[in-house]
């Protein structure tokens, strides 16, 4: 058998120049995208009828998000490799652009103290979400296009990180540290994946790391949130409150899960449950096999996301394999981080669970990235253009 068969799980033997769907990777993405849903309906109800006198607000609004994400998604899929490795500066600097018109007094939507939002058309859009698709595809662009340098000077790999750096400052200003780092995080791995000297990566990731720590001390907040998360229970009414519940709703659902619906933290003791604490009511009413599966389901995504990069890295197409590298680091990182502060493994950070938490944004842009992935993983001739210049 052919290895791009046993990659795509299809036909052992597809006709050159055709569309190949990774269907394990299709199926583990839907998977995700089901279970989500139900659980925001389940996560939601009461705060819909609380809020809006409606119960099915939120699940009418997700499947909304759903089907904007799966058009997003069949959208990116269809669209050539080479018209993404062309356009990736551009969405890459209409990002910055963005991000700075969310700091201008009157159009930025502030939330929770946090100014992320703004209003395009009528629509909320989270401009964060945006900027770290648009980070992947510049970034894959830039080391297809430099991959010589990458590997033998330093400049090559500090040229990105520098308006890596506007980025970050600019989300950090709105305040949104969680996309900071998953967006550096994102790009020192793709980095890292291209061949960088090891001595300039520990380099930046000391500087990184170091940064980090001195950005935490500088803000009351931040540490607030760091010393709530090393002993929540110092102050169990206020900032240790949001860790608490969620670790009372892990340990309540136990191997099976309390039952489908059945959660008690959901209602309005577990904050933000339909968002970025969905995953204490998965463990909750689906208990330990609920959280399990999820996990399983994330770890099949990432895993197809570094096959297919793989196979476009043998075929000499360094756009799609380090674009496939990057989705599945970015995919990765933020379920990590999301898993981990539900459990209280990491600090409390904004970021939503891939593909299943409640929210526009996420689901569109995660879509969009999922149907990239499948754009790399069903390229056979169509990126002819550019496994001919990377050779």
């Amino acid at each position: 058998m052919r290895p791009d068969a046993a990659l795509s799980g299809a036909n052992p033997q597809p006709a050159e120049g055709r569309f190949h769907c990774d269907t394990v990777l299709l199926a583990a993405s839907l998977a995700l995208v089901l279970i989500g849903y139900v659980m925001v309906t389940s996560a939601s109800l009461h705060i819909g009828e609380r809020l809006f006198d409606d119960s099915f607000h939120f699940p009418r609004r997700q499947l909304i998000h759903i089907a904007a994400g799966g058009a997003a998604g069949i959208v990116c899929a269809v669209v050539p490799l080479i018209v993404w490795e062309k356009t990736g500066p551009w969405l890459f600097v209409a990002g910055i652009v963005l991000l700075g018109m969310v700091l201008i007094p009157g159009m930025g939507i502030e939330v929770n103290g946090s100014t992320r939002w703004l209003s395009l058309a009528g629509v909320r859009i989270q401009v964060s979400e945006m900027v770290k698709l648009a980070t992947v595809i510049y970034l894959a662009a830039y080391i297809a296009r430099h991959l010589p340098s990458l590997r033998d000077s330093e400049y090559g790999m500090i040229r990105p990180l520098l308006l890596l750096v506007i980025v970050s400052v600019l989300l950090l200003i709105e305040p949104d540290f969680g996309a900071a780092a998953v967006i550096l995080a994102t790009a020192l791995g793709m980095l890292f994946l291209s061949g960088a000297r090891l001595r300039q990566f520990v380099v930046l990731m000391a500087a990184m790391v170091g940064l980090a720590a001195i950005l935490v001390y500088s803000s009351p907040y931040r540490l607030a949130r760091l010393t709530s998360f090393l002993n929540p229970w110092a102050d169990p009414f206020d900032s240790g409150f949001q860790l608490i519940q969620a670790l009372i709703a892990l340990g309540r659902g136990e191997w099976l899960g309390v039952g489908l619906g059945e959660s008690i933290q959901k209602l309005f003791y577990l904050p933000e449950a339909h968002t970025d604490f969905l995953f204490s009511v998965i463990g909750e009413e689906l208990g330990l096999l609920g959280v399990v599966t999820v996990i399983v389901l994330f770890a099949i995504l990432v895993w197809r996301a570094f096959l297919i990069g793989a196979h476009a890295e043998v075929e000499g197409q360094r756009f799609a394999a380090f674009l496939a590298y990057g989705l599945g680091i970015w995919f990765g990182l933020q379920a990590f981080i999301n898993m981990g502060v539900n459990m209280g493994l990491l600090p409390t950070k904004g970021l939503t669970l891939p593909l299943m938490s409640y929210g526009g944004s996420s689901m569109v842009v995660m879509c969009a990235a999922l149907g990239l992935l499948l754009r790399v993983s069903g390229t056979r001739d169509q990126g002819s253009g550019i496994r001919g210049r990377n050779k």
